[in-house]
């Protein structure tokens, strides 16, 4: 590839190995060399620039949890050597809560949770990055529910005046990726699609665009089968919502030989909690939620279903307001 280092075949080789080295080679400066200055990586509770800022927080993490790995699932791209590239890496991460953090104190928890980042890259560098960790996996695991932990959060950063404000709809994502041409939307465009009508409340999309077979693995570390598992939970989460602005941010398709077609897209849902669902009764607290999914399809439609947003990040939000 054009401008990246030789021992890169590819955009997905570039991902997975470099993910390999910073996080289970424990080479974690080397962020320096593959990040570029002045990166922006956005996340649900926030955004931090510059490797540096990811030096430290990949150092946190590591503290933490001494023992992660992170198995990739997919690399999911689009673009070129003139264009640049966008990657979206789905990872399986295990890791044993080994040393007080973030998640509180040491718990001796094994623990299995999946992360999206979506990657921007070009000339052996990452330039722009937006991430989303499934922390109502980690924190359910841990034993903590994601009400409460977002709760101790709060206070364990000062109270509500001085801890960190999640990501909202004020937060800055000026941002100096384009995303490149595509030569085919096909597989983006219909799954693009399917998800604008779930959010419309179209209920027949489910028996339009989803595989009757289909498998989702929904944030929070759960399973769904079948249609209706699928419908439940798409609708526990917008009827918390149903007035909210969903917007597609992103969408990427991939469609190889001998593989089958692939899309993935980061969306956002954005506006009050005026209802009941999966965050409880409404508060009609302005909500920013990050998402980004992954999906496989089949003759049928969606085969295979990889959604993820911070959960915590969202209790956090309302509980800023609500106290």
């Amino acid at each position: 590839m054009k401008g990246f280092a030789k021992q890169f075949k590819d955009l997905p080789d570039y991902i997975l190995k470099i993910t390999y080295q910073i996080w289970e080679n424990r080479d974690v400066e080397s962020i320096m060399q593959y990040y570029a200055e002045n990166i922006p990586v956005r996340s649900p509770s926030g955004v931090i620039y510059g490797p540096e800022a990811v030096v430290k927080a990949t150092n946190a993490t590591l503290n933490e949890f001494p023992d992660r790995q992170l198995l990739g699932e997919d690399v999911i791209w689009i673009g070129d050597e003139e264009n640049g590239f966008l990657s979206s890496h789905r990872i399986l991460s295990k890791a044993t809560h080994q040393n007080d953090g973030t998640y509180g104190p040491a718990t001796g928890k094994k623990l299995v949770y999946r992360v999206i980042a979506d990657c921007a890259c070009r000339n052996n560098q990452v330039y722009d990055e937006w991430l989303v960790r499934d922390q109502g996996s980690i924190v359910r695991q841990i034993g903590i529910d994601p009400k409460t932990f977002a709760a101790n959060q709060i206070q364990s950063e000062g109270g509500s005046e001085k801890c960190n404000i999640p990501f909202n709809a004020s937060t800055n994502i000026e941002s100096k990726y384009v995303a490149p041409p595509q030569t085919s939307f096909d597989t983006g465009e219909d799954y693009g699609y399917i998800l604008s009508n779930i959010m419309d409340n179209n209920s027949n999309i489910f028996q339009e665009g989803y595989d009757r077979a289909v498998r989702q693995e929904q944030a929070g570390g759960l399973t769904g089968y079948g249609r209706d598992d699928v419908e439940k939970f798409w609708m526990n989460l917008r009827s918390s919502f149903p007035d909210a602005k969903f917007t597609l941010e992103h969408c990427a398709n991939l469609q190889e030989n001998k593989q089958t077609n692939k899309s993935a897209i980061r969306w956002s849902l954005i506006g009050k909690h005026s209802g009941s669902g999966l965050f409880g009764a409404p508060t009609h607290t302005e909500v920013y939620v990050m998402g980004i999914n992954h999906a496989e399809f089949s003759s049928k439609g969606v085969k295979n279903e990889w959604v993820l947003f911070d959960e915590t990040a969202v209790w956090k939000q309302i509980l800023l307001k609500t106290g």
